[in-house]
């Protein structure tokens, strides 16, 4: 139980509701900002203003999955107003205070820095990423089906990447009946798509094995799908991005030669918000109630 602790919930998606419900389940006393619009009401849960909310009171501070972006704004689909995460008020928070985000940048890791606070990010938990790959494939396979007029069955498929989605989008979409090719840099990665019954290449070659290419998925969070990668690809291939943004595809190129490329960064958020939040939520309670439980003995 986290009855007695005290967090601010920060703006967010849908995904959020389900983390705020769990909270309430466990007794927490919660500030939700950024939630104006929203019409359900949590017992224990109150809305309010970021300058109404009393910061060095709470115990943890939980941000969306996408954290801040460069400028410390924070994205929220409840309210219309501005929402910025500044040192200030990080600062005016207790020394034992914890960020929750599901991501980080140069913002958030330079506030953590200069205040000594403490940030968690779920997504570098192998856990959370293993169980979030699961929508992530559900959507990258309703993006493959609404964007293309032919069959994933049959189709040569070219998967960038082999981490936790790249690995579980290359599996499912073999399952389906798709010609899958993995790119990958590590010799490790290599043997394990062999192993895996599908067909490996080294990224150094990706020119040349997209020539033929129906579906390009990219994992990689950086610039891979440069413009001489796309100029070697058939008119209709379809460009699947699921890396965070910017992506790792050259857009622009991308349109000027008619070819259609979709960035879908936080595709769970969209496709399948329930599921996505209760993955999180139960992460989320058990580091809170573990860091919960750490702090009443430390204290006794």
């Amino acid at each position: 139980m986290l009855t007695g602790m005290q967090i601010a919930v920060l703006g967010g998606d849908a995904r959020q509701l389900e983390i705020i419900r769990k909270l309430t389940e466990l007794d927490a006393k919660i500030s939700l900002v950024g939630f104006e619009q929203l019409d359900h009401a949590f017992t224990g849960a109150t809305k309010e203003k970021l300058d109404e909310v009393d910061f060095s009171m709470m115990d943890a501070i939980i941000l969306p999955v996408p954290g801040t972006n460069l400028q410390g704004e924070i994205d929220t689909i409840f309210s219309n107003e501005k929402i910025t995460l500044t040192e200030e008020i990080v600062s005016e928070t207790p020394e034992h205070c914890t960020i929750y985000s599901g991501i980080s940048n140069a913002y958030l890791d330079q506030i953590m820095s200069s205040t000594n606070r403490k940030l968690v990010q779920l997504f570098e938990r192998d856990d959370v990423a293993i169980y979030n790959s699961i929508p992530t494939v559900e959507g990258t396979i309703m993006m493959a089906i609404q964007h293309t007029d032919f069959t994933i069955h049959g189709s040569d498929i070219v998967i960038l990447g082999l981490g936790r989605v790249g690995m579980s989008v290359a599996r499912t979409f073999h399952h389906l009946g798709g010609r899958v090719k993995v790119g990958v840099r590590k010799s490790e990665h290599l043997a394990r798509v062999t192993e895996m019954g599908l067909v490996p290449f080294h990224l150094d070659d990706l020119e040349k094995e997209v020539e033929n290419c129906d579906i390009c998925i990219n994992t990689i969070p950086v610039h891979i799908v440069k413009a001489g990668v796309i100029a070697k690809m058939p008119a209709h291939t379809l460009i699947i991005d699921l890396a965070s943004k910017p992506g790792g595809t050259d857009f622009r190129y991308a349109e000027k030669r008619g070819i259609k490329a979709l960035l879908a960064p936080g595709l769970p958020g969209i496709v399948a918000p329930k599921t996505a939040g209760q993955i999180l939520a139960n992460v989320l309670c058990q580091l809170l109630e573990e860091d919960f439980d750490s702090g009443k003995e430390s204290s006794s």
